[in-house]
């Protein structure tokens, strides 16, 4: 099944909506794969840097009209194929789904983001952070924060590693149970000894491109140092703010919102007023 290091979303859909757009990438390719290796390394890579260059032209200009548009700006941060109307949606990969190409602008969040100091008043990235190292989510924890204006407001959802490792501790409640039925059947079909509770935890850690698995202390601890206040927990699809509600997709891309809700860990955190920049990464 495909990844990306920002878009975790696409482990997870059902095998004929991921195939889709990468059996559309491969027909793209095939005929230049003929031509042997090397031949086709070479042009799928002048591929890859052709778009990136035509990105750094067209991106920026997309960027300007957005933030001068909206009064209120909003930024996804691995959007996947779950596209936010009235944010402005980014991600690693903006070419893969082809439908939403020209709305989706490049942003590498593991880099210093191409974005000036406190423009967005909402940041949302669902199971993305999963998938960059964790010194990179330190540096993507700043960038959010430098970013956003005063008072802005960031949610994260991601994987929950106390949920995860709680698969292995008995008694199992009825959600516990229909999960590691759930990733058996979907992933590890072909196993048929052992405990399926340990299969399901290291599918967690070994699959689906992931990097680092958050729990909430760890988590809150990044956001604490990067500056953020108020960090709070919420449950998929609800928040104090209304702007903020309605926003998950995890469910709907996986087919099964009890999968979503067992597994994804949700914090929202507050830049607060009047708050200067912290000391970064990049400065240590």
């Amino acid at each position: 099944m495909p990844t990306s290091d920002e878009t975790g979303r696409l482990s997870y859909l059902p095998p004929i909506a991921a195939a889709t757009p990468l059996r559309n990438a491969l027909s793209r390719v095939g005929s230049i794969a003929a031509l042997g290796p090397a031949v086709y390394r070479a042009r799928l890579l002048a591929g890859t840097k052709a778009r990136l260059l035509a990105r750094r032209a067209l991106d920026p200009p997309r960027v300007r009209q957005y933030v001068a548009t909206h009064s209120v700006r909003k930024l996804q941060i691995g959007t996947g194929p779950n596209l936010l109307p009235g944010w402005l949606n980014s991600d690693l990969l903006p070419d893969l789904f082809r439908e939403h190409r020209d709305e989706v602008v490049f942003l590498d969040a593991r880099r210093r983001f191409p974005l000036d100091d406190l423009t967005f008043d909402y940041i949302f990235a669902e199971h993305q952070i999963e998938h960059v190292r964790v010194q990179e989510a330190v540096s993507m924890m700043e960038e959010c924060f430098r970013v956003l204006r005063p008072g802005g407001r960031l949610r994260i959802a991601t994987p929950d590693l106390a949920a995860i490792l709680g698969l292995y501790s008995e008694p199992f409640d009825e959600a516990e149970r229909h999960y590691v039925d759930w990733v058996m059947e979907r992933f590890l079909p072909h196993v048929s000894g052992g405990n399926r509770h340990c299969y399901v935890i290291n599918q967690m850690f070994n699959a689906y491109g992931h990097q680092f698995i958050f729990d909430q202390e760890t988590l809150s601890a990044m956001l604490t140092a990067a500056g953020f206040v108020e960090i709070e927990r919420r449950l998929p699809g609800e928040s104090g703010d209304p702007l903020l509600r309605g926003l998950e997709t995890h469910g709907q891309a996986i087919g099964d919102e009890g999968v979503n809700r067992f597994e994804t860990l949700i914090l929202e955190a507050v830049r607060p007023l009047g708050a200067l920049p912290p000391r970064t990464s990049r400065d240590a």
